[in-house]
């Protein structure tokens, strides 16, 4: 209980608006493999080995050291129209003693796709024992808002992000998974402890609502906390401290603007009973995952967040100040790719992935002199 008001008597001193806003270019990146494809997910099963996801529905072994990459058998049927595809893997806290792998992907139905979260276990190049644990009871007619990033923490439970489906007054119906965030066992059952688990007309997975399309999520361990960015739509992107139960908003509220006219959503920008992001990206970033980071390579940078961009094309870092404001630095603009995906390994190096399919490891510019 400490831990959670520390937190959130933090957030709310945060500047939600601008920030004290830098550009960077001290690091050094090297290309480690290039992919046909979105590489829409990285695995760190290894420091020496990743998986990858790639939307169009191939995943990929790959040796880290040589870029030798080796492509996985055993992948079911994936719909990968419009923002659907294959999305996150992600290890499981047990992947040394059974290696299960953690997915979620675009399951095909007949009027259109709905986001799942399945799990399987890596032999070699093979997935075997494949599982759907969840698969989401919406469909998204758009072909769009899918979320959707997976996180564990370490307690036996894995969480993962579920976006509206374009549909934005799903996210405020407690009968759906559209615009959620889900906790689960990892065997897939339902936690005993979730917010909703005793209502009979809502869905007990529930562990957050009110969202419209997470595609970072993030369980930082030090703190047990867990931690989401997602799309604004014109404007109003937001990383959001997650509590079980609570309410972030959209549709009725939004720091964001109508794509048509720029007109205000919803009732403002807030509302009693809502939760505040922690920060907001106006104009919007594009958000596209997210990590906070620990590690002695970017040592001034432990416990910022760091979250790959798509539509402002660039690795953003946030730091939270002693006073509860932020300082946003923004690295990799020279690099001019939809960045999509970022995995930190146990030395620190970050491996970042792109939307025109490449993967970079990150590491420090020796000639820099580094101070951020």
């Amino acid at each position: 209980m400490k831990i959670w008001m520390i937190f959130l008597t933090s957030l709310l001193a945060f500047n939600l608006y601008a920030s004290d806003l830098k550009t960077k270019n001290e690091l050094t990146t090297n290309n480690i493999a290039r992919f046909d494809g979105v590489l829409w997910a990285i695995s760190l099963i290894s420091d020496k080995e990743a998986i990858i996801s790639i939307k169009q529905g191939e995943a990929y072994r790959v040796d880290l050291r040589n870029g030798e990459k080796r492509l996985l058998s055993g992948l079911p049927k994936i719909d990968s129209r419009g923002q659907g595809g294959l999305l996150d893997v992600a290890k499981s806290p047990n992947f040394d003693n059974t290696p299960w792998l953690y997915f979620t992907y675009a399951k095909p139905s007949e009027s259109g796709a709905k986001t799942t979260l399945a799990r399987a276990k890596l032999n070699s190049t093979s997935l075997t024992d494949w599982q759907d644990l969840l698969v989401t009871n919406f469909k998204s007619p758009t072909f769009q808002h899918y979320g959707s990033r997976i996180a564990f923490d370490n307690k036996g439970h894995v969480f993962f992000s579920v976006g509206d489906g374009g549909i934005r007054e799903s996210a405020q119906y407690l009968t759906t998974h559209a615009g959620k965030i889900i906790r689960l066992n990892l065997d897939g059952s339902i936690p005993t402890d979730n917010p909703f688990v005793r209502h009979a007309n809502i869905r007990n997975e529930i562990w957050s609502y009110g969202h419209r399309n997470p595609q970072g999520l993030f369980y930082d361990n030090s703190t047990d906390t867990l931690w989401s960015n997602e799309h604004g739509p014109k404007g109003g992107d937001e990383i959001n401290l997650i509590r079980p139960g609570a309410n972030y908003g959209w549709p009725i509220v939004s720091y964001g603007k109508e794509y048509a006219n720029s007109a205000s959503i919803g009732e403002g920008e807030q509302k009693e009973g809502i939760d505040n992001p922690a920060k907001v990206f106006i104009p919007s970033i594009a958000p596209s995952s997210l990590l906070r980071y620990q590690g002695l390579l970017f040592s001034n940078w432990n416990g910022d967040f760091l979250s790959t961009a798509l539509a402002l094309r660039h690795l953003n870092k946030i730091k939270v100040e002693t006073d509860g404001s932020t300082t946003e630095t923004r690295y990799l603009e020279n690099m001019n790719e939809r960045l999509r995906s970022v995995a930190q390994d146990s030395e620190g190096a970050l491996y970042i992935g792109t939307d025109s399919g490449k993967l970079f490891k990150v590491t420090l510019n020796l000639g820099s002199t580094f101070a951020q």
